[in-house]
């Protein structure tokens, strides 16, 4: 699976027009908020959410599968645990 750029790691720029409510841009330029890295922050954390959700969908059936077999024999190797 790939993972997400972050804001660290310089990344190419592609200008994007995107529409957004004209009183929260006021607002974010009077905090002094840039606007573009805000939306790439925003969309970065909701490109993460959609893959860790899809993950869990695709992987279901092996969570399911490891979750009953803890249920029925326990965690293995338990014996070994020091905690």
């Amino acid at each position: 699976m790939r993972m997400a750029t972050t804001l660290s790691v310089p990344a190419t720029r592609r200008p994007t027009n995107v529409s957004l409510d004209a009183a929260a841009v006021a607002d974010a330029r009077s905090f002094g908020i840039n606007v573009s890295q805000a939306c790439e922050r925003g969309l970065l954390a909701e490109i993460k959410r959609v893959r860790e959700t899809r993950w869990l969908t695709e992987n279901k059936a092996a969570l399911d599968g490891w979750n009953k077999y803890v249920a029925e024999h326990g965690i293995p190797l338990t014996e070994f645990r020091q905690f």
